[in-house]
């Protein structure tokens, strides 16, 4: 789902980067004001938006959430066609669609920091783990979508092979570790899957154990990344929305945050000393 998606800064206007189907639901929405008689302006008032926010909109820069597909519903003589597309635009295969930039910006990184709290990393996760994961998603997909849900994940995964000079952070809550999503056999290939991976020069695993008395990442799951340019990016997630950050002062924040918490976290070789002790105890 794409509703509520809360964008910061990602290019040199300001602007989430568009996607085709951004794109063609901005197109279906300007039809259909056009058709209304409606300018950006008169429109805008109906839906609560500025006429700079239409424009946005209508031109794939901005998406659009479900408060403004009621009102433009409205505005347009409740046809149902405003609801159509953005049902269209918000059930687009593979990534989901506020987490797509982010994902071109993984294969620019030289570097990519990833503290998790609530699942493994999609990074490290196994096949049978991915499926897991998204079989439990509410509401639940028919089995063609799941596939191409697991696909996707799966050959995004490809990033540790194929680039083999940037450098791969990821801190586990131990809480993660011991839970046994999928049951105790999908459980216990999953760890060991983590474990082959941090066996890779350039990735390094560590888990944050849950006798901890300061924990620098309280506010919730954190990933960074740094590009060959230079450029530095985060992104943070909730229940249903995604928010890339490229504020310089936002950025630097959550790198304290993250960096504080590498020293809190146990080091790389007690981490996979206790990782294997975890997958023994399944």
């Amino acid at each position: 789902m794409v509703h509520g998606v809360e964008w910061a800064s990602q290019g040199p206007g300001g602007e989430p980067e568009s996607s085709d189907s951004m794109k063609a639901f901005g197109a279906v929405v300007q039809a259909l004001r056009e058709h209304a008689g409606l300018s950006r302006e008169e429109f805008g008032t109906r839906v609560h938006l500025s006429k700079h926010s239409v424009a946005s909109i209508e031109l794939g820069r901005r998406l659009a959430d479900q408060r403004f597909v009621e009102l433009a519903e409205g505005a347009t003589g409740t046809t149902g066609a405003v609801r159509g597309a953005f049902r269209h635009m918000s059930r687009q295969p593979g990534l989901a669609a506020w987490f797509r930039t982010w994902a071109r910006l993984e294969r620019e990184a030289v570097s990519l920091d990833t503290y998790e709290c609530r699942i493994l990393p999609g990074l490290l996760q196994s096949e049978a783990y991915v499926r897991a994961a998204f079989a439990n998603n509410i509401p639940l997909v028919d089995e063609e979508e799941l596939e191409t849900q697991v696909r996707a994940r799966v050959e995004r995964q490809q990033l540790l092979r194929e680039r083999p000079a940037t450098s791969f952070s990821f801190i586990i809550d131990e809480a993660v570790l011991r839970s046994r999503l999928g049951g105790p056999a999908v459980m216990s290939d999953a760890l060991a899957h983590v474990l082959a991976c941090a066996e890779t020069r350039n990735v390094q695993v560590q888990i944050m154990p849950m006798a901890f008395e300061a924990h620098a990442c309280l506010a919730g799951p954190l990933r960074l990344l740094e590009t060959e340019d230079g450029r530095r990016y985060a992104y943070v997630e909730g229940q249903q929305h995604g928010r890339l950050i490229a504020d310089v002062k936002d950025v630097v924040t959550l790198g304290q945050r993250y960096a504080t918490l590498r020293s809190q976290a146990l080091p790389p070789g007690d981490s996979m000393d206790l990782l294997r002790h975890i997958r023994g105890a399944l």
